[in-house]
């Protein structure tokens, strides 16, 4: 009850640490999109899954939609059942940032508030996806490491090394995998 206290009291469309609190604490009483989008104002718009569009490439986080939000207090967002999107923040950025900024706050819908594993499953996903290399790893990193952190976010630094280091382990086994060779015992892939 205290969650959704202090979650109106503060503003959903203003304070991306709300979000934090939610996914913390009764997922029950987070705000519907519907919710989110009368609290933010009226430049907000849904996107429905399936429908969202980053410089060209289509995104999706499951079934759930996207709310574009240019006022939103950072860069992305998310609340149980949609991510948010600040397209005013992400202006500018290249495109593996952006997709990572997406991805990374998709993957709070599937592991929870954890900063470090949303944001190796926005690595995990780049990856797989074929959008993510060395070059958009770097960039992600320039990008991650002038933030400072604060209570739920590891100093920028050690996020990118940490999604760095899981990198190399996705991309070295994907080639071990393509050479024919099992990435966990080096021996032949059956």
């Amino acid at each position: 009850m205290a969650t959704v206290i202090l979650a109106t009291a503060i503003g959903w469309s203003g304070m991306a640490s709300a979000q934090e609190l939610i996914f913390r604490g009764n997922r029950a009483q987070a705000p519907s999109v519907e919710q989110y989008m009368k609290q933010a104002g009226p430049q907000t718009k849904a996107v429905p899954h399936g429908a969202l569009k980053i410089d060209g490439q289509q995104v999706n986080c499951g079934t759930r939609p996207t709310v574009l939000n240019p006022k939103f207090d950072s860069w992305g967002g998310a609340f149980p059942g949609f991510v948010i999107l600040n397209t005013t923040r992400i202006q500018g950025l290249s495109t593996q940032v952006k997709l990572y900024i997406y991805s990374h706050e998709c993957g709070h819908q599937f592991i929870g508030a954890s900063e470090t594993k949303a944001d190796l499953f926005a690595i995990r996903r780049g990856v797989r996806w074929g959008w993510l290399d060395a070059q958009g790893m770097e960039e992600i990193c320039t990008f991650i490491s002038k933030l400072k952190g604060d209570a739920v976010h590891p100093p920028g630094p050690q996020r990118c090394k940490t999604m760095r280091a899981y990198y190399r382990e996705l991309v070295h086994g994907t080639q071990r995998a393509s050479s024919g060779m099992n990435p966990h015992t080096l021996g032949p892939a059956n």
